[in-house]
């Protein structure tokens, strides 16, 4: 995955869940910050991107919703040639006061 997959990755989402951000999860959150240029070629040899509702439930449905549309073999994934996991708030923890970055 490079940075412009993961914007893709993020307009994407952003749409299906017809929020303004998302969170960024794992290890394709690196290319939030490098260029995959500037990494070794196994920090962006993943062809997923972890993404996190910023407003779901409690249940995690509209991660499912983004598995459903974009995720592993979806026409999505056929089509660009990586796919959208879509996470809840437990997947990953936050240090306390810590915050996230959000991507528009």
């Amino acid at each position: 995955m490079n940075r412009t997959q993961l914007e893709h990755a993020i307009r994407a989402s952003t749409t299906i869940l017809a929020q303004d951000r998302v969170i960024v999860v794992g290890s394709q959150s690196i290319l939030g910050t490098w260029e995959a240029d500037e990494l070794p070629d196994e920090a962006t040899a993943s062809v997923e991107v972890d993404v996190c509702p910023r407003h779901d439930d409690d249940t995690e449905s509209l991660a499912d919703v983004l598995d459903g549309a974009i995720g592993e073999l979806s026409d999505f994934h056929q089509t660009h040639g990586f796919s959208i996991q879509g996470v809840g708030r437990t997947t990953s923890s936050w240090p306390p006061g810590g915050s996230t970055a959000c991507f528009r």
